[in-house]
C-alpha cells in the first residue's frame, strides 16, 4: 500500500496564486469581455534585452554544430556565468564571493523550497509574516510543523510579525530559530532593510549559530544607494547566510528560467555530535544528485546580463517598472489609501479602508474595476487588511487600472 506524505494534508489552503487565477477565470467566464487588468502575480511584460537575445541566439547556433555542441554541462553552472556573477554582483560591492560559492538553477522558488532538505527535520524555522508563501508551505511539506492554528499560524514555526508599527522589519525573536527566512527588498510589502537592521540579524545569527536564508530576488530594484543589495555586504554574513537571487524580475527571465543560490565556503552547520559541516558541500551533493543544470543557451543569455551593455539595458527596463511603481503609489495615495513600498521594490503594499478584509477588497476591485491584485492575507495573518499591487504591467495598463480605481 502506497502511503502519502501526510504533511501535505496540513496545508491550510491551495497555493495563493493558483487560487487567484481560479477566481479570475470564473469571473471572466461569467463576464466575457470585461477587460481584466492583471496586477497581482509578479510576471514581467517587457521583452528580454537586445544583448541577451543576441547571446541566446548565439547559444542556440552553437547547438547546431558538432564542433560547438554542448551536452550535459556542469550541474553547478558554467564557469563563465558563475564568474561573471561573482564579479558583477558581489566583488564589485566588496563581498568576497567566489564562483565556487554560486549554484545556477532554474528558479529561486525552487531553491528556497529545496534548501531545507540539507538541514535536520528538528530545525526550528523562523518566517516573517506577511511573506512569500513558499517559505511556510515548504516548511510544512518537509514535516517541520504541526497543524495550522485558528489564526493561520502553523505549530512549530516561529513567526516574526512585520507591521506598519515596526516598519515591516521584524524584531529579533526570543525563541532562537535554527533557520531564519528574510526577504529584502520585501515581497509582498515592497519595503527594504537598512544596513543597521541587517547587521542586527547577522550578529544574532553569529551569536546563536543560526543560518539566515536571505531572499534577494528584488535587489536590482533598489534605488537608495545606502541600502545593501546583498547580505554579504554585512561583516560576518559569509559565516551565517545563504543568499538567493533570480533573473526572473531583474532581466525578464520568468519564461526563460535562471536563478542562483550563493553559499560561501565559510558557512558551517552542525551534525548531532556538534561537529562542523560545510553547508556548501551538502548543497553541492544535493544539487548534483537532483539537478542536471540549466540549458546552455539560457546560461549564455544570462551571462550577457552581466556585461556592461547588458547592465545598461536591464537597468532601463527596471527603470520602466519603477516608474510604474511610482505611478501606482501616487495614484493610490491620491485616492486616499495608505501605501508602502514601490520606492526600492516593484511591489506596492496598500492598506484597505474602513477595515475591509483583503479578499473582500480583491472581490471589489475585480467586480467593480476589473483589476486584479493580491490579497494581503494570502501572505500571512499579518497581511490581513492589506493588498499587493505589482508594477510589472505595461504602462498603458497601469494608467488604465489606476483610472478605474480612482472612479470606483
Amino acid at each position: 500500500m502506497a502511503l502519502i506524505n501526510e504533511h501535505y494534508q496540513k496545508l491550510a489552503a491551495g497555493y495563493l496564486f493558483p487560487e487567484i487565477g481560479r477566481r479570475v477565470r470564473e469571473y471572466e467566464k461569467a463576464h466575457p469581455g470585461s477587460g481584466i487588468i492583471r496586477m497581482g502575480i509578479g510576471d514581467v511584460t517587457q521583452p528580454l534585452a537586445p544583448s541577451v537575445i543576441r547571446a541566446f541566439h548565439a547559444g542556440v547556433e552553437e547547438m547546431a554544430s558538432a564542433e560547438t555542441f554542448k551536452g550535459y554541462g556542469p550541474e553547478q553552472g558554467y564557469d563563465f556565468l558563475r564568474e561573471a556573477i561573482a564579479e558583477r554582483s558581489f566583488r564589485s560591492r566588496g563581498a568576497a564571493i567566489t564562483a565556487d560559492d554560486i549554484f545556477i538553477s532554474d528558479g529561486s522558488k525552487c531553491d528556497t523550497g529545496n534548501i531545507q532538505e540539507i538541514f535536520g527535520l528538528q530545525s526550528k524555522v523562523a518566517i516573517c509574516d506577511p511573506v512569500y508563501p513558499v517559505y511556510a508551505d515548504t516548511t510544512v511539506m518537509a514535516g517541520k510543523t504541526g497543524h495550522a492554528a485558528a489564526n493561520g499560524y502553523y505549530q512549530g514555526i516561529i513567526y516574526l510579525p512585520c507591521t506598519a508599527e515596526n516598519h515591516f522589519i521584524p524584531a529579533l525573536p526570543e525563541e532562537v530559530p535554527d533557520l531564519i527566512f528574510l526577504c529584502y527588498p520585501n515581497n509582498p510589502t515592497g519595503t527594504v532593510a537598512p544596513r543597521e537592521e541587517l547587521k542586527k540579524w547577522v550578529d544574532y545569527a553569529l551569536e546563536h549559530k543560526s543560518i539566515i536564508l536571505f531572499d534577494a530576488a528584488y535587489e536590482a530594484f533598489i534605488r537608495d544607494p545606502e541600502i545593501p543589495h546583498s547580505i554579504y555586504e554585512i561583516a560576518g554574513a559569509e559565516k551565517v547566510a545563504i543568499e538567493f537571487r533570480s533573473l526572473s524580475k531583474t532581466a525578464g527571465f520568468t519564461g526563460t528560467r535562471l536563478a542562483y543560490t550563493v553559499i560561501p565556503g565559510a558557512l558551517m552547520a552542525y551534525d548531532s555530535q556538534g561537529n562542523e559541516v560545510q553547508v556548501r558541500k551538502l548543497w553541492n551533493r544535493r544539487h548534483t544528485t537532483k539537478f542536471n543544470g540549466v540549458s546552455y543557451p539560457v546560461q549564455k543569455a544570462a551571462a550577457a546580463v552581466f556585461t556592461e551593455e547588458g547592465q545598461r539595458e536591464v537597468e532601463a527596463t527596471i527603470g520602466y517598472y519603477m516608474e510604474n511603481a511610482a505611478l501606482i503609489r501616487e495614484s493610490l495615495a491620491a485616492c486616499g489609501y495608505t501605501v508602502y513600498g514601490g520606492e526600492n521594490a516593484p511591489y506596492i503594499w496598500v492598506q484597505t479602508r474602513d477595515g475591509m478584509k483583503s479578499w473582500d477588497f480583491f472581490d471589489l476591485l475585480l467586480e467593480k474595476a476589473h483589476v486584479v491584485g493580491t490579497p494581503g492575507s494570502g501572505f500571512g495573518p499579518s497581511g490581513e487588511g492589506y493588498f499587493r499591487f505589482s508594477a510589472f504591467a505595461t504602462r498603458e495598463k497601469v494608467l488604465e487600472a489606476m483610472d478605474r480605481i480612482y472612479h470606483l
